[in-house]
């Protein structure tokens, strides 16, 4: 399975702002972002810097394609679905992504990153309306049930999942039962359920180029 194995910390400095990308690490002062806040490659603050429109429209891109941990062909394909079905393909194309199981997973708290919630599905931890789903891409349906297979929480590493999971975290278009640690899809994801700054009209721009 084809992915991209750039540095995290890199990937954020790029973008100039949190991604996430390494969970709880993110939140500290070892944050490469708090510690070093300017672009790789260069010793030092950047100023005066301007892109061009082509420039904001791929860094755009480039941000949702690391937020979601998908790779260039697999985010053009998102875009051409979207594009193909009703309605504006920025929003059409926010309900595909969230909608991926391994976001999912990460949304329910289950995983502390999107890393870790891809590693959870491939490794065949996760079920489905209690089938075992071991693609990460699969989209979710609404209303379906998201849970740990029961071997799997009788490891050690899921043990103390529950005493995590804060249920204020969870979006609005998921429900969560942390007791049984089981998550449905009440309602298809909207563009303002996210809680990133992804402006995906410059995204739609530079696919439509």
């Amino acid at each position: 399975m084809a992915k991209d194995l750039d540095p995290k910390c890199k990937k954020c400095r790029r973008e100039g702002e949190k991604l996430f990308l390494k969970g709880e690490r993110c939140l500290t002062p070892k944050c490469s972002v708090v510690k070093r806040n300017y672009p790789p490659g260069f010793s030092g603050p950047m100023n005066n810097q301007r892109l061009s429109q082509y420039g904001i429209q791929l860094r755009e891109k480039q941000k949702a394609k690391r937020i979601y941990n998908i790779l260039e062909k697999q985010l053009r394909n998102y875009f051409l679905a979207a594009n193909r079905k009703r309605g504006k393909t920025g929003e059409g194309l926010i309900e595909l992504l969230e909608s991926r199981l391994d976001n999912v997973v990460y949304r329910l708290s289950l995983a502390k990153s999107r890393s870790q919630a891809r590693e959870m599905v491939s490794h065949g931890h996760i079920s489905v309306n209690g089938k075992k789903v071991t693609i990460p891409s699969y989209i979710v349906k609404v209303n379906e049930v998201i849970s740990f297979n029961k071997n799997s929480v009788k490891k050690k590493g899921f043990a103390n999942i529950s005493k995590s999971i804060v249920k204020e975290d969870i979006p609005s278009w998921l429900e969560m039962d942390i007791k049984n640690l089981s998550g449905k899809v009440t309602r298809k994801p909207q563009k303002d359920d996210i809680g990133y700054k992804i402006n995906t009209n410059l995204i739609v721009e530079y696919y439509s180029r």
